[in-house]
């Protein structure tokens, strides 16, 4: 039906087996340095944390225009949004709800309640215990 508005969200709109995340790939919290990695057709009720982290590693690794992001230990994940949600204050990560961080790697991202369109951001733990302690932008 085109040219019809759907009343479907679009966290709704692919099924748990097929959503779209995006991954924020942090490389510096104090220079807002990051660059998003969309994966689509991962399965929510399947694919683990650790799986996504292996995912996002080899992107890093494997895809052109990564280059400067292949020096950075990436070892923590942290759910940034859902689709529909509010965004964060903060344009790099959202520094409150420590609760967000995906800190079981043997869950699976439904789990974690994850829905299509979700965006969680992918860092070094050193990094971000650091920026919470001292917040600041250059």
């Amino acid at each position: 039906m085109s040219g019809e508005i759907s009343d479907i969200h679009t966290n709704l709109a692919l099924p748990r087996t097929s959503a779209t995340l995006t991954l924020r790939i942090i490389k510096s919290f104090e220079y807002r340095t990051e660059r998003n990695l969309v994966l689509h057709n991962v399965n929510l009720e399947t694919t683990t944390v650790a799986r996504l982290k292996d995912l996002a590693r080899q992107a890093v690794v494997t895809q052109p225009g990564w280059k400067p992001y292949r020096n950075v230990v990436l070892d923590t994940m942290k759910l940034y949004t859902k689709a529909h949600g509010a965004k964060m204050d903060n344009l790099i990560i959202n520094l409150n709800h420590e609760d967000w961080i995906l800190g079981d790697d043997t869950k699976t991202l439904a789990d974690y309640g994850f829905e299509n369109e979700t965006e969680v951001s992918f860092f070094n733990g050193e990094l971000y215990e650091a920026f919470k302690a001292n917040p600041q932008v250059s």
